[in-house]
């Protein structure tokens, strides 16, 4: 049985388990069915969440769930969100996104496409795909497939924490962050971005992640944050790949990100800037290693844009990590990232063979990739086992992820 320390003295961990353990007692905590695709009422995904107390979300229902423009908010903590349980094609949330704002949250095998409703250009509709608010700790998102977002694809936010404590341990961990619309409906006009790390937030994991056609923000470190960028492949990116913030005059106080950015490649698209040749851009205390980027001619990248003095030792890094090389990452990502990558949907199927083949395009809005999904709903029902839920949730995330047979056993060396 796992316990809880409090959220300022625990420790930074990475798993590689595929059910992370965030300190809550899977065994022990009430089970919800989702058994309705609804936005709100009896069954729906939305009130399971208000339910109170430590619990575990699982689907007995597949297809796609029209939040109808009102974001979900998950506030209670200690929440397992097990989108693995659904039969396949698995759960799409639509026209809304998910802000997590509680301690001890696992986010798994979702698919999440805000995109633009069919609002006007500018009109202010801008929903993250998924983020944290009100500095949470311990959260996990981790095999989700967020495309079309209005802001950003997920961010790791610690936006009006009520405890003055920033959000911290945030990991985002084999994801497909793709796609967020540019000219569309975002209040500032052209805005597209994949993730944002800000409000100080600490200890943000970012790993084995596909980044795909946002213009910027692959990810991008603001001043007075830290964690590390490993093991993703950034596809097309239009303007800028990784990067940190500058401090100015007015920011000339705050601490610059502290920041490790390992084993990552970049691949530009016919049409990402050309002026920005680089991996990096910005400044950090930062730690680099076996990053790898090339433009669309096949040339290499430049590591930093502008040369800064950078570290001989990750100023920050979790403990059990364990980066890969770059070619294993790129494999990785390719045959492991998204919701379900055993039985991808059309959508992400698409997103993988273009931002690999070299076709991948920043869009304006979801109808220029065949709009919304249109999914016949599935029903069964989830057997949830009294005992030994965890790995029962592990099997669960295997089969979506490898396939039916569920993961391989490592291969012993040979002598």
């Amino acid at each position: 049985m796992s316990t809880s320390l409090p959220a300022q003295t625990a420790p930074w961990k990475w798993q590689h388990a595929l059910v992370p353990d965030v300190g809550m007692d899977l065994d022990a905590a009430q089970v919800i069915h989702v058994t309705s695709l609804a936005s709100k009422g009896k069954g729906t995904l939305r009130d399971s969440l208000k339910v109170p107390g430590p619990k575990i979300v699982v689907f007995d229902v597949a297809g796609v769930i029209d939040l109808e423009m009102k974001g979900i908010e998950i506030k209670e903590p200690q929440v397992y969100i097990a989108g693995q349980t659904a039969p396949a094609p698995g759960i799409t949330l639509i026209k809304g996104g998910l802000s997590i704002e509680a301690n001890q949250v696992v986010l798994q095998h979702l698919h999440v496409r805000p995109g633009d409703a069919g609002q006007p250009k500018k009109s202010g509709w801008q929903p993250d795909g998924i983020t944290t608010s009100g500095g949470p700790a311990d959260v996990w998102i981790d095999h989700c497939s967020v495309t079309w977002s209005l802001d950003e694809g997920i961010s790791a936010s610690t936006y009006k924490s009520p405890t003055g404590e920033p959000a911290q341990r945030i990991f985002i961990r084999n994801c497909i962050i793709a796609e967020s619309l540019n000219d569309a409906t975002h209040e500032e006009g052209p805005h597209s971005k994949g993730t944002l790390v800000l409000d100080g937030t600490q200890h943000v994991a970012i790993a084995g992640n596909l980044y795909s056609s946002n213009v910027e923000r692959n990810p991008v470190f603001k001043l007075n944050t830290s964690g590390v960028v490993v093991n993703n492949v950034i596809a097309n990116p239009g303007q800028r790949a990784i990067h940190a913030s500058v401090p100015t005059a007015e920011t000339a106080n705050l601490p610059r990100a502290k920041i490790a950015v390992v084993g990552n490649a970049v691949f530009f698209g016919e049409k990402s800037k050309r002026s920005a040749r680089a991996i990096f851009e910005g400044t950090a205390d930062g730690y680099f290693k076996d990053n790898e980027g090339y433009d669309w001619f096949g040339q290499p990248l430049d590591l930093l844009r502008a040369p800064f003095p950078t570290l001989e030792q990750p100023p920050v890094w979790p403990e059990g990590l364990k980066a890969l090389g770059t070619t294993a990452a790129i494999w990785q990502v390719t045959r492991f990232a998204g919701a379900r990558p055993a039985e991808r949907d059309a959508i992400d199927r698409r997103i993988v063979e273009q931002a690999f083949g070299g076709t991948a395009r920043v869009i304006d809005s979801q109808e220029e990739v065949g709009g919304y999904p249109k999914i016949e709903p599935v029903t069964h029902v989830v057997e949830v086992p009294e005992k030994k839920r965890t790995e029962w949730l592990e099997k669960l995330a295997a089969e979506v992820i490898y396939g039916p047979e569920g993961k391989p056993k490592a291969r012993s060396s040979t002598p």
